[in-house]
């Protein structure tokens, strides 16, 4: 069964771009966006209280990524400050979807749609999301 969560909030993670993140054109190089992205999907599980390691060795599970589609806005630069946020839309039974935005200065640079799927840690097939994760999902709203 699939939940909307269309009115869950907003979770925000700073990112400062590097030298290292640029390409010859000054801009972040478009593969690093993912990297922020991933850190923020990794911080995101992390403020619920689930640390992707004990998730795997406690629960036998990984999350990962089955799709994204990624609108490129506006280019950052180096050292800019910027936010990487991740809004969940919708919770299935082994799955999750979520819109994923990165801005600088309240300005969208980012915008992408991630589907992640929980996965048995050693055969890779789709199990159901925990329920302790899920749960803390869902009451993330407060």
């Amino acid at each position: 069964m699939n939940q909307s969560v269309s009115n869950f909030k907003q979770f925000g993670w700073p990112v400062r771009v590097y030298y290292e993140d640029t390409d010859a054109g000054g801009g972040v190089y478009h593969s690093n966006y993912l990297n922020f992205m991933e850190r923020a999907r990794t911080e995101w599980l992390r403020s619920f209280g689930f640390e992707q390691t004990v998730v795997k060795d406690e629960l036998g599970v990984i999350i990962v990524i089955h799709s994204i589609s990624i609108a490129f806005k506006r280019p950052a630069r180096f050292n800019d400050a910027l936010e990487v946020n991740c809004r969940l839309v919708n919770v299935g039974g082994s799955s999750i979807e979520m819109l994923q935005t990165i801005t600088c200065d309240g300005v969208l640079l980012i915008e992408a749609q991630v589907k992640a799927v929980f996965v048995n840690a050693v055969s890779f097939k789709p199990v159901s999301i925990p329920l302790p994760i899920k749960q803390a999902m869902m009451q993330f709203d407060g």
